[in-house]
């Protein structure tokens, strides 16, 4: 999913001139003709998961042309490349004569501020839905989370894929996630014809930068006492592969992807070799709405309960059209740990070369609590709270 910029910005489409590479009506001739299979478009197509995407299907031989849509132009010379904002209805235009469009211009970053991002969350997936069926295309693919299904200590371990979306939109980019699940159902009731299928990823790693995926920064594994995580990752490749499957129509409806099983808290620890620090939920959950309040973490508190209460979901729509993760979560969450080394995180912000020199160790973790306890008590003494 790309970060795009949060200022819209109207660009022109200057790779639809023959110069660029395509032809004067702005259509460049298949790279293989004789293939009889889908014309995909992908928004998001730049970076990250989409850029994934776009060569995973240009490499296929089951896909006949690959539309690639974003602010930039992307690596993958075999696509037909269109540069604008998603949520300019120009899009329309660019989609015709595709078959099927997976949207991935999603910006999820912890550091946007969640009024522009929930604007071009929102209108960005409404732009791509209205203008896919007025272009008819049949078929749109939307990438959200399992975070959808919220965290919570009833949930049945693992969720099945249609267990109620029971989250709420306390935790960082959530609330989008539900609004665009719910801007997909609905679309197929506007424009008949048109089918919708929802691909949620459980923690997503491989390059990314969550919340989820900052905990494995800090130095101490916070667990709120009383609590019982559960951990189910989703490498990048699984879901490149998995959202292959629903742009080759393998697969529809809402489908979960990830890893096979879960790890529980005392195999993380294990695993990873980073010891707990165990609080009180009363006081984890105060701290991390005060520190979030006045501005000294990107993580409000509702991201606390995903590391808390169990979201293990069933992957097995997709097993039932013959899809296998290739990684397991032992070897996701090594990778995970590989990438974050060298990182400092304490409750959810992510700390520079000398703060991170205070916060290595339990000691340094404790110092950083504190300071950032203190903080919170001169914030609210200078309010008069």
């Amino acid at each position: 999913m790309s970060s795009p910029d949060p200022q819209f910005r109207a660009m022109n489409d200057d790779e639809d001139r023959p110069e660029h590479g395509g032809s004067a009506q702005g259509v460049r001739q298949p790279r293989n003709p004789a293939v009889r299979g889908p014309v995909i478009a992908v928004t998001g197509a730049a970076s990250g998961v989409g850029a994934a995407l776009v060569s995973r299907l240009a490499a296929s031989d089951e896909v006949k042309q690959v539309v690639a849509i974003d602010e930039r132009r992307g690596d993958c010379a075999a696509a037909q490349w269109h540069i604008l904002d998603v949520r300019d209805p120009a899009i329309a235009e660019k989609l015709r004569g595709a078959d099927v469009v997976v949207h991935l211009a999603l910006d999820l970053d912890l550091e946007t501020d969640p009024a522009a991002r929930t604007a071009y969350n929102v209108r960005g997936t409404q732009t791509v839905l209205t203008a896919a069926a007025a272009a008819g295309v049949h078929r749109v693919v939307l990438c959200t989370s399992a975070m959808v299904y919220g965290a919570l200590p009833d949930n049945d371990i693992p969720l099945s894929e249609d267990s109620e979306l029971r989250a709420t939109a306390e935790a960082t980019g959530v609330g989008d996630l539900l609004e665009i699940e719910r801007l997909g159902r609905r679309a197929p009731r506007a424009h008949p014809g048109l089918n919708v299928t929802v691909i949620r990823p459980a923690v997503l790693v491989g390059g990314t930068d969550t919340a989820l995926t900052r905990y494995f920064e800090s130095p101490r594994l916070l667990v709120v006492a009383g609590s019982r995580p559960t951990w189910q990752f989703c490498h990048v490749e699984d879901l490149v592969s998995a959202l292959e499957y629903a742009a080759l129509e393998k697969v529809e409806g809402e489908l979960a992807v990830g890893c096979e099983g879960w790890l529980e808290q005392e195999e993380v620890e294990e695993l990873s070799g980073i010891r707990r620090m165990e609080l009180p939920s009363a006081v984890a959950l105060g701290a991390a709405a005060r520190l979030h309040r006045i501005g000294l973490t990107p993580s409000p508190a509702g991201d606390l309960a995903y590391t808390m209460h169990p979201w293990v979901v069933s992957v097995s729509g997709l097993h039932a059209a013959g899809w296998r993760p290739r990684w397991t979560n032992e070897e996701v969450l090594a990778e995970l740990l590989q990438e974050v080394s060298g990182r400092h995180t304490v409750a959810g912000r992510r700390l520079g070369r000398r703060d991170a020199a205070t916060a290595a160790g339990a000691a340094g973790a404790t110092v950083a609590l504190l300071g950032a306890a203190a903080a919170v008590r001169l914030a609210r003494k200078r309010r008069g709270i």
